[in-house]
């Protein structure tokens, strides 16, 4: 189906924070899968975990006990706020099983009447019909039939329509990226974030964080909502626990779960063997001091230059935004064109997003000889988006 707009680029092969083109172009990566590759392309450790898992057992289905989701899931409850996990194949799907989660957990409590999800502007959770109507989207929402019911949006940074929805007897829950991939890469200040759940057990709703995008060590902890030093109640997480292997995971409290019995939910491929291998072996090597502590050094340098260069190019630079490895340039020039100039001008892959800005999304395990060639290459296109604008 022609739903992609594809940039005119094969790949081939790739290794670390590199790809290459079927021609034998070489490009510096710094889309990652959309945040997905967070160890790069080939990572040994991984490609050892599809060989060794894959030798053994693919797929059984959830009928039967799989030794490594208990395995998975203790590990992931260890490293959050979380009981009790559901494994999923991609990230849309775990965020349609936090909604159906929270809207359960009021149920179980005898409020059924208690449906009322909200989301923010500039949000993206997916292409499921519950995911793509809790951010609402027009683009993705338009021509799918009728808006569901008890999703809402609200304008992100308006506080007061917020404690309108924590205050709302039917609100079940409200979802967020606590940073914002697609929508510009916006983050909600540590502050609010606390607010927000003092709110939410003042008034008994449910926290949902998708932690999709900016979650397994992208903002150098291994979750988001960490620096803020609270925890939702429910978090959607995907992406770079894979590393490219198409795994996601629904992480709850045992309380926010208590909905969730026998029957309530259910997938075919989830949890499989293949996926619980890799996804172990993502985990471990990322939830590492070692991987904080470059995020922490990279983006620290990344966001020192592009914030000079945004000194040296106010005509083509907006803004710097964004956390850790999850860094928006909000751009003059139209964010497409600009992604065009990097790819063909300097083979440098950027990502696009929303607000007119460009994502830059490396391997959490670039060097920084790699960062100082992403500036050196992100410097010369500035050059280039200058010359063409000013023609």
């Amino acid at each position: 189906m022609g739903v992609y707009n594809r940039a005119p680029l094969e790949v081939e092969r790739g290794q670390g924070a590199r790809l290459w083109s079927t021609d034998g172009t070489e490009y510096l990566d710094c889309v990652a899968g959309i945040s997905t590759n967070g160890l790069g392309h080939a990572h040994p450790k991984l490609v050892q975990a599809v060989k060794d898992q894959a030798e053994k057992l693919w797929h059984v289905s959830n009928i039967f006990k799989i030794p490594g989701q208990d395995a998975l899931a203790d590990k992931l409850c260890e490293s959050s706020f979380a009981d009790v996990v559901f494994f999923t194949n991609s990230g849309t799907e775990a965020v349609e099983c936090a909604l159906k989660t929270a809207r359960k957990y009021h149920a179980a409590n005898g409020q059924p009447e208690r449906i009322d999800i909200y989301g923010f502007d500039g949000s993206f959770h997916g292409r499921t019909y519950g995911a793509i109507n809790a951010a609402a989207n027009p683009s993705y929402t338009e021509g799918f039939g009728p808006k569901m019911e008890g999703f809402h949006q609200l304008v992100w940074g308006d506080k007061d329509a917020l404690e309108a929805a924590f205050r709302n007897p039917a609100t079940a829950a409200i979802i967020l990226e606590p940073v914002q991939g697609e929508g510009g890469c916006r983050a909600t200040s540590d502050a609010d974030l606390r607010w927000m759940r003092d709110m939410a057990d003042e008034n008994g709703v449910l926290i949902i964080f998708d932690e999709v995008q900016c979650g397994m060590g992208r903002t150098g902890k291994l979750w988001a909502h960490e620096w803020a030093g609270m925890a939702p109640d429910i978090m959607a997480v995907a992406k770079a626990l894979g590393g490219g292997f198409p795994i996601g995971a629904c992480l709850s409290t045992a309380e926010a779960a208590k909905g969730m019995t026998v029957g309530a939910h259910g997938s075919t491929f989830g949890g499989n063997p293949l996926a619980m291998a890799v996804g172990m072996a993502a985990l471990t090597e990322i939830n590492r001091p070692e991987t904080f502590a470059n995020v922490a050094e990279i983006s620290a340098y990344l966001k020192q230059q592009l914030a000079g260069l945004q000194e040296r190019f106010p005509d083509v630079i907006v803004d710097v935004r964004g956390k850790g490895l999850l860094i928006g340039v909000k751009l003059v020039p139209n964010n497409r064109e600009f992604m065009a100039w990097a790819r063909d001008g300097q083979n440098l892959l950027v990502a696009g997003g929303g607000d007119n800005c460009v994502r830059i999304l490396p391997p959490l395990n670039l060097t920084l000889d790699e960062a100082r060639e992403v500036v050196q290459k992100f410097e010369a296109t500035c050059e280039a988006a200058r010359g063409k604008m000013a023609a």
